[in-house]
């Protein structure tokens, strides 16, 4: 049983090879601030989309009771239907303001 005489070196923490160093560019860090942008841009336009959908959603069931009165109105359906409207058109003004 001849085991091989070992030997031991040390190991630098630096990178060594070609991507290890590719990762720790400047170029590196400046697409990741620019994705860090984009993606900054991207979630405002989709808080704004949200909002719209908020105000799509709204009116869309203003227009769906009014097709559901259609058939046989009664002064009370109107009535109601007016102040779901009137609330539907504060509520949107509201989110609106923000």
């Amino acid at each position: 049983m001849n085991q091989p005489n070992r030997q031991f070196s040390v190991v630098d923490e630096e990178p060594t090879t070609t991507t290890e160093r590719a990762w720790a560019s400047p170029a590196n860090d400046t697409a990741t601030a620019m994705l860090a942008l984009a993606l900054r841009a991207l979630s405002q336009r989709a808080l704004v989309a949200a909002a719209s959908l908020f105000s799509l959603i709204t009116c869309g069931t203003v227009f769906w009771l009014a097709l559901a009165v259609v058939p046989k109105p009664d002064i009370m359906q109107l009535v109601a239907l007016g102040l779901y409207c009137a609330f539907v058109i504060s509520l949107n003004f509201l989110v609106r303001r923000k």
